[in-house]
Protein backbone atom coordinates (compact mmCIF):
# COMPACT_ATOMS: atom_id res chain seq x y z
CA UNK A 1 0.00 0.00 0.00
CA UNK A 2 1.51 3.60 -0.94
CA UNK A 3 1.68 6.30 1.60
CA UNK A 4 1.63 9.75 0.46
CA UNK A 5 2.12 12.94 3.07
CA UNK A 6 -0.12 15.86 2.26
CA UNK A 7 0.11 19.57 4.19
CA UNK A 8 -2.69 21.50 4.93
CA UNK A 9 -0.99 25.10 5.14
CA UNK A 10 -2.66 28.52 5.10
CA UNK A 11 -3.63 31.49 7.34
CA UNK A 12 -5.26 31.07 10.65
CA UNK A 13 -8.92 30.62 10.72
CA UNK A 14 -8.71 29.56 6.82
CA UNK A 15 -10.86 26.10 7.35
CA UNK A 16 -7.38 23.73 7.07
CA UNK A 17 -8.96 21.45 10.22
CA UNK A 18 -12.76 21.63 8.85
CA UNK A 19 -11.28 20.04 5.16
CA UNK A 20 -9.23 17.77 7.53
CA UNK A 21 -11.90 15.97 9.34
CA UNK A 22 -14.14 16.38 6.03
CA UNK A 23 -11.60 13.93 4.33
CA UNK A 24 -11.04 11.76 7.12
CA UNK A 25 -14.21 11.46 8.26
CA UNK A 26 -13.11 12.95 12.06
CA UNK A 27 -15.79 14.46 14.26
CA UNK A 28 -12.48 16.21 16.28
CA UNK A 29 -13.28 19.17 17.40
CA UNK A 30 -16.13 20.07 15.12
CA UNK A 31 -18.36 22.13 17.28
CA UNK A 32 -16.34 25.04 18.03
CA UNK A 33 -12.95 27.15 16.52
CA UNK A 34 -9.80 25.70 17.77
CA UNK A 35 -6.04 26.68 16.79
CA UNK A 36 -4.31 24.00 16.02
CA UNK A 37 -1.01 24.38 17.98
CA UNK A 38 1.96 22.93 15.65
CA UNK A 39 0.19 20.87 13.78
CA UNK A 40 -2.68 17.41 13.81
CA UNK A 41 -2.00 14.35 12.09
CA UNK A 42 -4.91 12.54 10.30
CA UNK A 43 -4.92 9.22 8.95
CA UNK A 44 -7.37 9.07 5.47
CA UNK A 45 -7.51 5.67 3.50
CA UNK A 46 -9.00 4.98 0.22
CA UNK A 47 -8.54 1.41 -0.81
CA UNK A 48 -8.78 0.62 -5.25
CA UNK A 49 -7.53 4.44 -5.56
CA UNK A 50 -4.26 3.01 -6.68
CA UNK A 51 -3.96 3.26 -10.44
CA UNK A 52 -1.92 0.08 -11.37
CA UNK A 53 -1.85 -3.03 -9.78
CA UNK A 54 1.01 -2.64 -7.82
CA UNK A 55 -1.14 -2.09 -4.48
CA UNK A 56 -4.27 -2.33 -2.74
CA UNK A 57 -5.18 1.45 -2.34
CA UNK A 58 -3.30 4.00 -0.66
CA UNK A 59 -2.86 5.80 3.00
CA UNK A 60 -2.44 9.23 3.23
CA UNK A 61 -1.27 11.16 6.37
CA UNK A 62 -3.69 14.74 6.00
CA UNK A 63 -1.08 16.76 7.99
CA UNK A 64 -3.23 19.55 9.55
CA UNK A 65 -0.35 22.13 10.51
CA UNK A 66 -1.51 25.83 12.59
CA UNK A 67 -1.64 28.65 10.96
CA UNK A 68 -0.18 30.91 13.00
CA UNK A 69 3.88 32.03 11.99
CA UNK A 70 4.88 31.54 15.68
CA UNK A 71 5.42 27.74 14.51
CA UNK A 72 7.77 28.73 11.57
CA UNK A 73 10.67 27.27 12.80
CA UNK A 74 8.81 23.70 12.81
CA UNK A 75 8.08 24.23 9.28
CA UNK A 76 10.99 22.56 7.64
CA UNK A 77 10.45 19.56 9.64
CA UNK A 78 6.93 19.18 8.83
CA UNK A 79 7.80 19.85 5.17
CA UNK A 80 10.27 16.54 5.11
CA UNK A 81 9.09 13.77 2.75
CA UNK A 82 5.75 15.60 2.19
CA UNK A 83 3.98 14.68 -1.29
CA UNK A 84 1.65 17.41 -1.83
CA UNK A 85 0.44 20.75 -0.29
CA UNK A 86 -3.20 21.62 -0.02
CA UNK A 87 -3.29 25.59 0.61
CA UNK A 88 -6.35 26.68 1.99
CA UNK A 89 -7.60 30.46 2.52
CA UNK A 90 -10.71 32.53 3.29
CA UNK A 91 -11.39 34.05 -0.02
CA UNK A 92 -13.52 37.12 2.07
CA UNK A 93 -10.23 37.92 3.88
CA UNK A 94 -7.68 40.27 1.91
CA UNK A 95 -5.08 39.51 4.18
CA UNK A 96 -5.42 36.05 3.08
CA UNK A 97 -4.97 36.57 -0.81
CA UNK A 98 -1.30 38.27 0.34
CA UNK A 99 -0.54 35.82 2.70
CA UNK A 100 -1.14 32.48 0.78
CA UNK A 101 1.90 33.74 -1.66
CA UNK A 102 4.08 33.10 1.49
CA UNK A 103 2.55 30.03 1.95
CA UNK A 104 2.96 28.73 -1.66
CA UNK A 105 6.92 30.06 -1.38
CA UNK A 106 7.25 28.01 1.78
CA UNK A 107 5.99 25.12 1.38
CA UNK A 108 5.86 24.50 -2.63
CA UNK A 109 8.76 26.64 -4.44
CA UNK A 110 11.27 25.81 -1.31
CA UNK A 111 10.59 22.35 -0.91
CA UNK A 112 10.75 22.13 -5.16
CA UNK A 113 7.27 20.92 -5.65
CA UNK A 114 5.72 20.67 -8.99
CA UNK A 115 2.57 23.14 -9.24
CA UNK A 116 0.33 19.76 -9.94
CA UNK A 117 1.34 19.02 -5.72
CA UNK A 118 -0.37 22.06 -5.11
CA UNK A 119 -4.04 22.33 -4.22
CA UNK A 120 -5.31 25.79 -3.74
CA UNK A 121 -8.27 25.83 -2.03
CA UNK A 122 -10.78 28.87 -1.45
CA UNK A 123 -12.58 27.73 1.47
CA UNK A 124 -15.96 29.52 2.37
CA UNK A 125 -17.27 29.64 5.45
CA UNK A 126 -21.34 28.26 6.44
CA UNK A 127 -23.04 31.97 5.46
CA UNK A 128 -20.68 33.89 3.47
CA UNK A 129 -21.55 35.00 0.38
CA UNK A 130 -19.54 32.64 -1.48
CA UNK A 131 -18.17 35.08 -4.24
CA UNK A 132 -16.41 32.80 -6.68
CA UNK A 133 -16.05 34.91 -9.74
CA UNK A 134 -13.75 37.92 -8.68
CA UNK A 135 -10.44 36.03 -7.18
CA UNK A 136 -7.40 38.04 -8.37
CA UNK A 137 -4.36 35.83 -7.25
CA UNK A 138 -0.68 36.86 -7.73
CA UNK A 139 0.94 35.02 -10.93
CA UNK A 140 2.55 32.21 -9.22
CA UNK A 141 -0.40 31.01 -7.72
CA UNK A 142 -2.92 31.92 -10.68
CA UNK A 143 -1.31 28.93 -12.36
CA UNK A 144 -2.22 26.03 -9.24
CA UNK A 145 -5.56 24.51 -9.77
CA UNK A 146 -7.86 26.70 -7.72
CA UNK A 147 -11.30 24.88 -6.27
CA UNK A 148 -13.86 26.78 -4.11
CA UNK A 149 -14.85 24.74 -1.06
CA UNK A 150 -18.34 25.03 0.97
CA UNK A 151 -19.33 21.96 2.87
CA UNK A 152 -22.57 23.63 3.48
CA UNK A 153 -23.62 23.58 -0.28
CA UNK A 154 -21.78 21.35 -2.27
CA UNK A 155 -19.82 18.67 0.10
CA UNK A 156 -19.33 15.33 -2.60
CA UNK A 157 -18.11 18.39 -5.33
CA UNK A 158 -15.57 19.39 -2.51
CA UNK A 159 -14.81 15.42 -2.29
CA UNK A 160 -14.29 14.42 -5.73
CA UNK A 161 -11.85 17.34 -6.30
CA UNK A 162 -9.69 16.24 -3.89
CA UNK A 163 -10.19 12.70 -4.76
CA UNK A 164 -8.64 13.88 -8.42
CA UNK A 165 -5.91 15.78 -6.60
CA UNK A 166 -4.98 12.83 -4.59
CA UNK A 167 -5.34 10.09 -7.98
CA UNK A 168 -3.28 12.79 -9.25
CA UNK A 169 0.05 12.56 -6.41
CA UNK A 170 -0.71 8.94 -6.24
CA UNK A 171 0.16 8.36 -9.85
CA UNK A 172 3.64 10.66 -9.32
CA UNK A 173 4.31 8.67 -6.85
CA UNK A 174 4.20 5.61 -8.84
CA UNK A 175 6.05 7.24 -11.42
CA UNK A 176 8.47 7.88 -9.44
CA UNK A 177 8.59 4.20 -7.78
CA UNK A 178 8.95 2.88 -11.48
CA UNK A 179 11.51 4.88 -12.38
CA UNK A 180 13.70 3.55 -9.43
CA UNK A 181 12.88 0.24 -10.05
CA UNK A 182 14.29 0.61 -13.54
CA UNK A 183 17.26 2.52 -12.50
CA UNK A 184 17.73 -0.46 -10.04
CA UNK A 185 17.72 -3.00 -12.58
CA UNK A 186 19.20 -1.09 -15.17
Amino acid sequence: MLKAKILFVGPSESGKSVLANFLSESTEGISSYVPTQGVRILEYEKPNMNGNSKGAGCRFELWDCGGDQKFETCWPALMKDSHGVVIVFNPELPSHLKEIEMWYSCFVQQQQLLDSQCLLIAHHKPGSAGDTENLSLASPLSKLKLIHSSLEEDPEDVRMEFVKYFKSIINLLNESRDREEMSIIT
